[in-house]
């Protein structure tokens, strides 16, 4: 028989926890990935990215190992001693893959909950107004100060107008930031920062009580064949 390949080129598995860390950041994995690689991310996020990382490497393992385990059981290779060999070590190789699996969702839960704290509590603070404000500053918007008049307008792309107290209100919160680099005679772009990014993404969340439980149980054990021989990882090894 050849011997067992190596999962290097396979694609990178989801993981039962990205809904929950999208819905808690407003951003998915690839873009945290992304964010992560850049430097943009505060310490409790680029904590939680490095998990994610480990996660997703040992999914992507365990997945690599399930589909072995069908490709030697699926009458690809002659039935002998080689065969029985390499299913039995394979076997052991999807049960290590399983709680390393296991241990590594435990890590990213570890990073997660003070994030989901923290997003919670910005979200029990954040009005209806402040909803709708953030909702419209999410696809970007300007702040100019008229050269005659010296009156400040924040519009949105999208051309909504938000009210300067709103802005102000948003921006005592931490939730907007000012490019400062352009005059605001010319204009100066707003955008949320990403506490006003994880607080508009908690207030869609639904509430504790209603969110669904992560699923990190490792994979059923494949029921044996009639009149089929049993062994301990102890006896096939």
């Amino acid at each position: 028989m050849p011997p067992d390949p190596e999962p290097e080129d396979a694609p990178r598995a989801v993981s039962s926890l990205d809904y929950r860390i999208r819905a808690v950041t407003g951003h998915d994995t690839d873009t945290l990935w992304s964010l992560r690689d850049r430097g943009l991310l505060d310490e409790p996020h680029a904590e939680l990215v490095d998990r994610h990382r480990e996660l997703a490497a040992a999914e992507t393992r365990l997945i690599f190992c399930r589909t072995l385990l069908h490709r030697l059981a699926g009458g690809e290779f002659p039935v002998d001693t080689a065969l029985f060999e390499s299913i039995d070590r394979t076997v052991d190789q999807l049960e290590e893959a399983a709680d390393t699996r296991d241990a590594a969702a435990r890590r990213v839960m570890t990073a997660l909950e003070p994030i989901e704290t923290a997003a919670d509590a910005a979200a029990d603070g954040l009005t209806a107004a402040h909803h709708a404000a953030l909702l419209a500053l999410a696809g970007g918007a300007t702040l100019r100060l008229h050269l005659l008049t010296s009156q400040v307008s924040v519009t949105t792309a999208s051309g909504t107008r938000i009210p300067l107290r709103e802005l102000q209100h948003l921006e005592e919160a931490g939730h907007v930031s000012y490019d400062t680099r352009h005059s605001a005679h010319t204009g100066q772009p707003v955008a949320l920062t990403g506490a006003g990014r994880t607080a508009l993404a908690a207030a869609r969340r639904p509430p504790p009580a209603a969110r669904r439980p992560p699923t990190t149980q490792a994979p059923a054990t494949a029921a044996g064949r009639p009149g089929a021989r049993t062994s301990t990882p102890a006896q096939r090894r």
